[in-house]
């Protein structure tokens, strides 16, 4: 290999001493010569699923073709999409009314979102219920509630009776639902109603402010609201009420607020201020005939590209855009699990991702595989040195969902499983949401469980689903991802469009895949969406991270975000959340907030305020900002170093140079020609480094 960081050969010191962005790859030492000596965290044991042999076998026999190792497997899936999404679509039996005539033209562009599986009919929710057996589909658990559990034909009951609710109010096909609550079973519930409709789902994230909701549903005009009272958090009480109050009052288009009771108690609350406002159970009656009886789901049948979803990006560049997604997301799930992975109905999985995570999305994709779901109303991570593992033992979890954060936190305190815990049910840690740093696969096989799986992940709001995974038949490398997804035409672009195979390149997507979106709320004519996604390299799909691609083990580092995005503490938002609040503030004129990178890949958000004439920056205005950011958005929101400057950097076109002060701040090489007010960057200049 000639070079592996040629944009930093002039500044060699520099990414040694100052370059957080990389300080990963500096601690592993990578030199010219440092891809061959990655170091293997896991072997795999030759272990292959019976649904995977299955599969292969199919293929093999039906186009006289030859599959060895993953690798094969991946560029045939690749190079045969449509074959590859056909067999898919049969092999993980698909309930359908009409079947599909074309599963896709692939001669249409990427940017122009080429339809799916064009003449079927379906509906996702029919779908997702399609077990209706005894078997355990649900467990509800939390910080301060009892637990309890649903078989798969009782979740079926309970959507049935809020299916026949949402009609008798009158929700109809194309209406949207919001939800604004915790991680509970009213939300799944309604959401596999409001499809079996053919209404539309969204959801904002329950820790975020009255302010922040509103500039996501004021976008779509629900008119159906979904939320609770109250709930605890990591050992705080969130109270919900006076921020649907504002959220109700503001949003015009809402007809029914539907607050779940978080205690029986809760029904004795005055909710009569807060607008168009009932108990769930006032609601639910509606679904009731006069004999008693609930009337049979009646699952309206769609397209794939019909609307089943909206998800909200960041919000880095203004408002968060909302992304709409089809039922590709279930096919992604059906993909990965039932076909390809070992994923069986025997295994229990735990979320804690409320709605307004595409996590939580593509969890309730997992009813279709037939496991156990462990619904988490909160943080089970630090209540107690060891309430993690005992409900790994207690709930017998075979998958484990963690983010690089928590892993860090959970070493920082100590907290690891003691003698008194089997995790023997535990298999595999999955861990994602932000980098996947060395330390932290050195954590997991030292202090967790020795010999478990432990893989990273790696997906996105807008890909629904897994671009980058493990597979058990390959070997897992410590901070690498194993490989793409099968399906997924992934590669890593240098600034010219080319390949970048041993150096830092801009992941994309090369080829259509089910799971990625329909497009942009509102986004009448795709111009935005194409703007958003395709900009930089025409007809392939940019999802804004950079990586590396080791040339050896063919495993992807996934460095950082590409764009101005934010991800403290694995709380993704965008600047423009921050400055909606921020400058605001009479004493403010401008703000900027950027990311800083720590030498352990950690983030911290950076704030530099510009003050009006006659105002001064002090303490007492640093802790103003803080409230008022965590009042309004959440904790995770707030900038963790607040500095003064003396003006923010603009370009010709009037957009704040965010990318470029981050790179200043991170010791990175910069290009300020565009910059119009280029005597301000002084001011980021020395800034402190990131000690994490």
């Amino acid at each position: 290999m000639q070079r592996v960081w040629p944009i930093f050969q002039k500044h060699d010191e520099e990414c040694k001493i100052g370059i957080a962005f990389f300080g990963f790859l500096v601690k592993m030492n990578l030199d010219y010569s440092s891809f061959e000596n990655a170091q293997m965290m896991w072997k795999p044991t030759g272990e292959v699923s019976e649904n995977r042999k299955r599969f292969v076998k199919l293929l093999e026999d039906k186009y006289n073709v030859k599959i060895g190792d993953y690798w094969d497997f991946h560029k045939w899936s690749v190079d045969n999409l449509d074959q590859f999404w056909a067999e898919i679509w049969d092999f993980s039996e698909i309930i359908y009314s009409e079947k599909y005539k074309k599963v896709i033209d692939l001669s249409v562009p990427m940017s122009k979102s080429p339809r799916w599986f064009e003449g079927a009919k379906l509906n996702f929710a029919e779908n997702l219920l399609r077990y209706k057996d005894d078997r355990t589909g649900l467990v509800m658990a939390g910080e301060d509630k009892l637990t309890k559990s649903a078989t798969y034909a009782e979740i079926n009951e309970h959507v049935k009776l809020y299916a026949a609710a949402f009609r008798k109010f009158g929700l109809k096909k194309g209406d949207i639902v919001a939800c604004f609550m915790s991680n509970r079973e009213e939300p799944v519930y309604a959401m596999l109603a409001a499809v079996s409709i053919g209404a539309i789902w969204a959801g904002a994230l329950p820790l975020i402010g009255a302010e922040a909701v509103l500039n996501r549903f004021k976008q779509i005009n629900p008119r159906i609201l979904l939320t609770v009272d109250r709930f605890r958090n990591n050992g705080c009480e969130v109270e919900m009420l006076q921020k649907v109050k504002t959220i109700a009052e503001e949003l015009k288009s809402l007809e029914k607020v539907i607050i779940v009771p978080s205690k029986e108690e809760s029904k004795l609350k005055d909710i009569s201020g807060i607008r168009n406002s009932c108990f769930l159970n006032e609601f639910l009656q509606l679904g009731f005939e006069k004999d008693g009886s609930v009337p049979p789901i009646i699952f309206e049948q769609v397209s794939i590209s019909y609307p089943i979803f909206i998800s909200y990006t960041s919000g880095t560049t203004g408002l968060p855009k909302a992304i709409v997604h089809g039922s590709g997301g279930f096919l992604a799930t059906a993909k990965d699990h039932c076909v390809c992975g070992n994923r069986t109905k025997e295994g229990t999985l735990l979320s804690m991702s409320p709605v307004g995570w595409a996590s939580w999305n593509i969890f309730t994709t997992f009813l279709f595989t037939g496991v156990k779901c462990i619904l988490f109303e909160g943080v089970p991570y630090f209540l107690s040195p060891t309430y993690l593992w005992d409900l790994v033992d207690e709930f017998k979890l075979t998958e484990l969902v963690s983010t690089p954060s928590v892993l860090d936190e959970l070493e920082r305190r100590g907290y690891f499983p003691t003698e008194k815990h089997s995790l023997e049910s535990l298999k595999v840690i999955i861990c994602g949401s932000s980098v996947v740093k060395p330390n932290n696969y050195d954590f997991v096989y030292r202090k967790i469980k020795k010999g478990i799986i432990f893989g990273s992940g790696y997906g996105s709001t807008e890909l629904m689903g897994n671009g980058l995974m493990f597979d058990r038949s390959l070997p897992i490398y410590r901070g690498e991802i194993s490989c793409p997804s099968l399906g997924i035409d992934l590669e890593c672009l240098d600034d010219s469009g080319k390949p970048a195979v041993g150096e830092l390149g801009e992941l994309v997507i090369k080829k259509p895949t089910p799971s990625l979106p329909l497009g942009l709320w509102g986004d009448k004519d795709s111009s935005l969406f194409r703007n958003t996604y395709f900009s930089k390299y025409p007809d392939k799909f940019s999802l804004g991270d950079l990586a590396v691609i080791n040339p050896i083990t063919k495993g992807v580092i996934i460095c950082c975000r590409s764009d101005e995005t934010l991800k403290p503490k694995s709380v993704r938002f965008g600047s423009s959340e921050i400055y909606n609040i921020v400058n605001k503030f009479p004493e403010i004129s401008d703000s900027l907030c950027v990311a800083q990178y720590g030498r352990n890949q950690n983030e911290r958000a950076v704030l530099f305020v510009k003050m009006k004439d006659g105002f001064s920056f002090n303490e007492e205005l640093i802790k103003k900002i803080r409230h008022h950011v965590e009042k309004e958005l959440s904790s995770g929101h707030v900038p963790e170093l607040i500095l003064e400057t003396s003006d923010i950097p603009y370009n010709m076109t009037g957009k704040k140079m965010e990318i470029l002060v981050k790179k200043m701040i991170n010791n990175m090489p910069y290009n300020a020609d565009t910059v119009v007010n280029q005597a301000c960057l002084n001011n980021f200049q020395n800034i402190p480094l990131y000690e994490d």
